[in-house]
């Protein structure tokens, strides 16, 4: 018969007994990929840049038979063509511009790799396998989801679009998981601290769920700006069932008011764990804050910006249109072209290989829905380069966040015929104080010359008029008349307070030689923040007598506003006229808001991880009555429900457990009918056990 083998010259069929991802927090891999501060362990790493994993093979390898790659899969139809199916050759020297693996160490039956990836990989969650062979045939090893891999971008790498080379910049705009976030008026800035934790437990999940929920096919997820479009359109609800729905109503009873949030957290774990219903309910803020989370977590880097006095341009004239009758009184039904007192979006920060060079650095996005943009509500990522210089052909949405920063605001009168004159523009009534957070400080950072030329240079009118010729209405602007008498309202140090009168000047300089008169109309009316006027709260008519100046006090006592107020308590004083002697007319529109008290944080006992200390919550009733069921809550702990005496203090105190070491920030906010946006923050150094 045949001669038997010897099983002594038989080579044994190679296979994988198991995969060690060397995931740990503290382990070369998570610290050399910046991701050691995700509280997921899992293997989370970023493209363009090496990692390590180990395998327990059934016998020692030999190169001289032995074969192995690894195969990658993401998305629900991986195909090689699309790269949503990688195959990683084990290659003898990387190139480290593509996927190949390396063995870097060998003993007994244990493998070291070395793998890289292109630095522009698509992002996501990988499945892995392994597939080993010999003479005796092929074995792959089965799926584990215990051992998918992460991959996110990587601001630190040369070679990735998102790549940002100043240090300090990745760690504030990448690795700071708080911040702040700038709301109230341009003279009376109100700041809020800001819970982004895209490390926090759960959040890379729902990042990655919230890219499979825009249905946009997983090869696409290599884009950076295709990214950002889609995380702008997916944080609101409109149109694609995303993160958050918007309400302007001053009705929330539905859900949680959205002065009443202090952090994204509670917002992207509601969202996950439900599935994908979009979380009640969002404010420009919100949606900023969550869009700063969600990019942060991605490795994207961006920032929460605000802009005061933002035009909201509904006819894309790029000009802000305010409407008089013949009596200089406001018609309010043609007022449509908004100013919000404050808007709230994000830059984020990438290279534009499809824009013309220098359209790279800083772009805008903004994640509120407003107008539509190709049919979805999304805006950007725009250029801010391009805002800056009035290029509003370059996509995505420029024309749109240009208006926001830089159109003229023009007062029209009507006339007996029923036609309008324009008489009088506004150049520097939009695009103020363009604040962000400063790097490494709480400081707030004036960012405003990165969207536009200083006021009055020669570049700021050809940005200007660049912008216009792209506009609906590209007609020219007429001159005004000469004008000798200036109108403006001044406030005294930071402004109104809640619960007390509202005082202001309105100061008037003639500076001819001649004597002049005038009738003032003055109108104070409520407004939501988004410069939708609610309703006019008191006017009156004021003849005045101007020599050289003329200061009138204009008081608004506090029983005429208390039950006319809406969320973030801002108030619009519109002054018009005109001047007897030479027909000149005044005009001026002033916001201002009712301040509102602070929340006192203080912990007690050592802060030390997993060990329980408290904070102590204190509020003082600045309101001549009482307030009921007031909703106190502290980002991730919790609520508690109380009433507050008119002028009264109270305590509340919370327990916790912190969970990661170093500087952390307690966020709390308080929510009730009568008075919101009112918040506090405290510092706690956590310890190592």
């Amino acid at each position: 018969g045949e001669p038997k083998p010897n099983p002594a010259t038989q080579e044994l069929t190679l296979t994988v007994r198991s995969v060690d991802l060397l995931k740990s927090k503290t382990g070369v891999n998570r610290r050399e990929h910046h991701t050691d501060c995700y509280h997921d362990d899992e293997l989370i790493v970023r493209r363009g840049q090496p990692f390590q994993i180990a395998l327990e093979l059934s016998r020692p390898f030999k190169h001289s038979t032995d074969k192995l790659h690894l195969e990658l899969k993401t998305g629900k139809l991986p195909q090689v063509s699309k790269g949503t199916h990688v195959i990683i050759p084990l290659v003898d020297e990387l190139e480290n511009v593509c996927w190949q693996s390396q063995i870097t160490e060998q003993s007994g039956n244990r493998v070291q790799l070395l793998v890289s990836s292109p630095p522009n990989a698509l992002i996501g969650r990988y499945q892995l396998t392994v597939t080993t062979g010999c003479a005796k045939g092929e074995a792959t090893s089965t799926h584990d989801p215990a051992s998918d891999i992460y991959m996110l971008f990587n601001p630190w790498c040369e070679g990735d679009t998102v790549f940002m080379d100043n240090e300090d910049e990745r760690m504030e705009y990448v690795l700071n998981d708080t911040g702040r976030i700038y709301y109230g008026t341009e003279k009376q800035i109100g700041v809020r601290t800001w819970n982004f934790g895209q490390f926090s437990e759960g959040i890379l999940q729902a990042c990655l769920f919230i890219l499979e929920k825009s249905k946009v096919q997983p090869f696409g997820f290599g884009d950076s700006v295709n990214v950002v479009r889609v995380v702008s359109a997916m944080i609101n609800s409109l149109d694609d069932r995303g993160v958050l729905e918007g309400n302007w109503s001053g009705d929330y009873e539905e859900g949680t008011s959205p002065t009443a949030w202090s952090g994204s957290v509670d917002i992207l774990k509601k969202y996950y764990a439900e599935g994908g219903t979009p979380v009640k309910y969002g404010q420009c803020w919100v949606f900023s804050g969550v869009t700063t989370t969600v990019l942060r977590c991605l490795g994207i880097a961006c920032r929460s910006v605000t802009n005061f006095q933002s035009a909201h341009d509904t006819d894309v004239s790029l000009t802000t249109d305010v409407y008089f009758d013949e009596n200089m009184e406001p018609l309010d039904r043609l007022n449509t072209d908004s100013v919000w007192n404050f808007h709230v979006w994000n830059d984020c920060w990438m290279a534009r290989p499809d824009l013309p060079p220098g359209m790279g650095g800083w772009q805008a996005v903004d994640s509120t829905p407003q107008e539509t943009s190709q049919g979805t509500f999304c805006c950007g990522p725009a250029s801010v380069n391009a805002i800056r210089t009035g290029q509003v052909y370059l996509k995505h949405d420029t024309p749109f966040v240009f208006a926001e920063v830089n159109s003229d605001k023009i007062y029209w009168q009507r006339n007996l015929d029923s036609t309008f004159s324009q008489i009088y523009i506004e150049k520097k009534a939009v695009g103020h104080c363009i604040s962000t957070k400063a790097v490494g400080s709480d400081e707030r950072m004036d960012i405003t010359d990165l969207y536009k030329y200083p006021e009055d240079t020669e570049e700021e009118r050809i940005a200007v008029e660049t912008a216009s010729r792209y506009g609906s209405r590209p007609e020219t602007y007429s001159s005004p008349a000469a004008e000798d008498v200036q109108i403006e309202v001044v406030m005294e140090g930071e402004g109104p307070r809640m619960g007390a009168d509202a005082q202001l000047k309105i100061v008037l300089r003639n500076q001819s030689r001649h004597p002049r008169r005038a009738t003032l109309h003055s109108q104070v009316a409520v407004m939501y923040y988004t410069g939708v006027l609610k309703g006019t709260i008191k006017r009156e008519k004021l003849p005045v007598e101007l020599m050289p100046i003329k200061t009138i006090e204009w008081v608004l006592p506090y029983d005429q506003y208390q039950d006319q107020l809406v969320d973030q308590a801002a108030l619009m004083l519109t002054l018009s006229g005109r001047v007897s002697e030479t027909q000149q007319v005044l005009a001026t529109q002033h916001n201002f808001r009712l301040r509102t008290p602070d929340l006192t944080i203080t912990p007690v006992g050592e802060a030390v991880v997993g060990k329980e200390m408290a904070a102590k919550i204190s509020f003082t009733n600045p309101l001549p009555r009482t307030l009921k069921s007031v909703l106190f809550r502290v980002e991730g702990l919790g609520l508690q429900n109380v009433d507050v005496g008119s002028h009264c203090s109270v305590t509340l105190t919370e327990h916790f457990v912190p969970t990661l070491p170093g500087p952390r920030k307690l966020v709390a906010s308080l929510d009730c009918r009568q008075l919101t946006q009112v918040h506090g923050v405290a510092d706690i150094l956590v310890k190592e056990k």
